[in-house]
C-alpha cells in the first residue's frame, strides 16, 4: 500500500532520464552557451557547427523546456497566429502558407482560435503575450478597444491579415467591398436583376459583411433593394441548401443568390441538384473563395477565388524579415483576387 507519492529514488531516475542541454553539449563536443546560441538565435552560429549541435540533439533525444527558454530569453521561437475559426477551410490554407515559411526559418506557430468573438481575441493575445512571442499574426484590422491598445503597445512586429486597410503594423490581404461589388457587377452584367445576398455569422464576420455592403451598395446605384438572408449557425452545405428553400419561399422573384462563401453555394447547388431545381435556369448561384468543391460540382460555381496560402506566407515572409532586422519593401500588400465564372451562373 502507498500513499500515492513517487520516491525520491524514483523521481530521480526519472529526471536524470531527461537529456538536457549539458547532454547536447557534450555530444556536438561544444559549450553549453553554443548550444543555447543554436536554439535562440542559430543564425548567430556557423552553419557546420550549427549542424553538429541540431544532430546532438536528435541523438540525444534532447527537448526543449520552452516555457523556461521563454523566461530566461524574453524571447521565443514562437509566432502567435490567431484565427476566427478552425472549421472554415479558407484559415486551415492560411496558416498552412504561415506554417510553411516559418518552420523554414526556425519558427513555430502558437494558434489560436477566437469563434468571432472580439473579447476572446483580447484574451488570446494577453496569453500570448505572456509566451513572449517573437511576433504575431491576427486576423482582420477591427479589435475590442482594450485588444486594440494592447496591440499597439507590444513592441514586436504585428501583422493583421485577410483585408486591408490602416493597420497597427504591417498588412496583407483584400478588399472584401470591392469583391462584393465585383460578383455582383458579374451578375448585373449577365442579366440577373433580383438578387439575394445570403451569409452566416455575419455580426461576427464582418469580412462577409463587407461583401455585403460592396453589393448591397451597387445595387443601389442601379436603383435595386439588397435583401439579406443571415444564420448564426456556422457555415456548412446543410445551411446552403436551407438557404436555397428560403429564398425561393420568401423572394420567389429572386433570380439569383449571391452567397457569403462557397460552402453555402455549394450546398445550394448540390440542394438544388437533389430536388431537380435547375441551376442558372431557374435560379443562379454563386459564392466567395474559390474553393476546390466548388469548381468540382456540376454545375461548376461562379465564385471569387482568394490566394489563402499566398497570404499567409507573404505575411510570414514580412514578420521574418522585421524579427530579423532587415527592410520590408510593403507595409501593406494587396493580394487582389480572381473572379472565376463557372457554370452556376
Amino acid at each position: 500500500m502507498t500513499d500515492g507519492r513517487q520516491s525520491p529514488e524514483r523521481r530521480r531516475r526519472k529526471g536524470s532520464d531527461s537529456p538536457t542541454l549539458s547532454d547536447v553539449a557534450r555530444e556536438a563536443e561544444v559549450s553549453s552557451i553554443t548550444v543555447s546560441r543554436v536554439l535562440n538565435s542559430p543564425d548567430s552560429v556557423r552553419e557546420s557547427t550549427r549542424r553538429r549541435v541540431e544532430a546532438a540533439i536528435d541523438k540525444v533525444g534532447y527537448v526543449r523546456n520552452m516555457v523556461a527558454g521563454s523566461l530566461a530569453s524574453a524571447n521565443s521561437r514562437f509566432i502567435a497566429v490567431i484565427v476566427p475559426s478552425l472549421s472554415n477551410v479558407v484559415f486551415i490554407e492560411v496558416i498552412q502558407g504561415l506554417q510553411r515559411t516559418f518552420e523554414a526559418h526556425g519558427y513555430q506557430i502558437l494558434l489560436g482560435n477566437t469563434d468571432y468573438n472580439m473579447e476572446r481575441e483580447r484574451e488570446l493575445v494577453k496569453t500570448f503575450f505572456g509566451w513572449s512571442s517573437s511576433a504575431l499574426v491576427t486576423t482582420g484590422l477591427r479589435h475590442e478597444p482594450g485588444c486594440a491598445d494592447l496591440l499597439r503597445q507590444w513592441p514586436k512586429p504585428i501583422v493583421e491579415i485577410m483585408e486591408l486597410g490602416d493597420a497597427i503594423d504591417l498588412n496583407v490581404g483584400l478588399s472584401h467591398y470591392q469583391a462584393g461589388r465585383c460578383m455582383t457587377r458579374h451578375l448585373l452584367d449577365t442579366g440577373y436583376r433580383h438578387l439575394v445576398y445570403a451569409g452566416t455569422h455575419m455580426g461576427g464576420n464582418y469580412r462577409a459583411r463587407l461583401r455585403y455592403e460592396g453589393h448591397r451598395d451597387l445595387l443601389a446605384e442601379h436603383g435595386q433593394d439588397a435583401p439579406l438572408l443571415e444564420w448564426d449557425d456556422p457555415s456548412d452545405f446543410a445551411v446552403g441548401g436551407d438557404a436555397l428553400e428560403r429564398v425561393l419561399d420568401s423572394y420567389p422573384t429572386t433570380d439569383a443568390i449571391h452567397f457569403a462563401d462557397d460552402i453555402l453555394a455549394t450546398g445550394a447547388v448540390l440542394h438544388a441538384v437533389r430536388h431537380g431545381i435547375r441551376v442558372p435556369e431557374d435560379i443562379a448561384v454563386c459564392g466567395f473563395t474559390g474553393l476546390p468543391i466548388g469548381q468540382a460540382v456540376t454545375p461548376r460555381l461562379t465564385t471569387i477565388a482568394s490566394p489563402r496560402e499566398a497570404i499567409g506566407r507573404i505575411a510570414a515572409e514580412q514578420l521574418i524579415a522585421r524579427i530579423e532586422g532587415r527592410p520590408v519593401e510593403q507595409d501593406r500588400v494587396d493580394v487582389g483576387f480572381e473572379l472565376l465564372v463557372g457554370d452556376s451562373t
